[in-house]
This record gives structure tokens, C-alpha cells and sequence, in this order.
């Protein structure tokens, strides 16, 4: 009988540290979650802050006075607007 107690508490053991196991993993998923959406709210931050940048990069050249820099804002323009572009469809996914 001995022997059959001890494979009982063996596991009644196991049991419970199954149990702690998935209450940590459940924890450690939505932790996950949460650093999941912090990057994302991170990364949609970093991507308006660097339009803005380039925004007011392209306002300065915009005012440029040579025909050269003009056209060098407009070309920056163009590749704001794709990389926009770009980036909604990224957001949609």
C-alpha cells in the first residue's frame, strides 16, 4: 500500500505544478500581448514622428529659392506619399 501512496502524492505533485505551469503561461501570453501592442503603438508613433520630420524637411526646401531645390522637395514628396502609402498597408494587415 505503501507504494501505491506514494505514486498517489507523486501525482497529486504533478497535477498541481501542471496547474502553476499554466497559470504562468497564461500570464506570460498576456504579457506577450501587452508588449505586442506597445511596439505596435510604438512603431505607428515612430512612423508619424518621421513623417513630420520629413513634412517640415520639405516645407524648408519647398521655400527654396533655386529651380534644383524645388524640384529636390518635390521628389521628397513623392517618396513621403509612397512611403505612406506603404505603411497603411502594412497597418491594414
Amino acid at each position: 500500500m505503501d507504494a501505491l501512496d506514494s505514486l498517489e502524492k507523486s501525482i497529486e505533485t504533478l497535477l498541481t505544478r501542471y496547474a502553476s505551469l499554466q497559470q504562468e503561461n497564461r500570464l506570460l501570453q498576456e504579457e506577450n500581448e501587452r508588449q505586442r501592442s506597445e511596439i505596435l503603438r510604438t512603431h505607428s508613433e515612430l512612423v508619424t514622428l518621421q513623417a513630420e520630420y520629413k513634412h517640415l524637411r520639405l516645407a524648408q526646401g519647398l521655400g527654396g529659392e533655386s529651380p534644383e531645390q524645388r524640384e529636390t522637395a518635390k521628389r521628397h514628396l513623392a517618396a513621403i506619399i509612397a512611403q505612406v502609402e506603404r505603411a497603411i498597408d502594412i497597418l491594414k494587415q
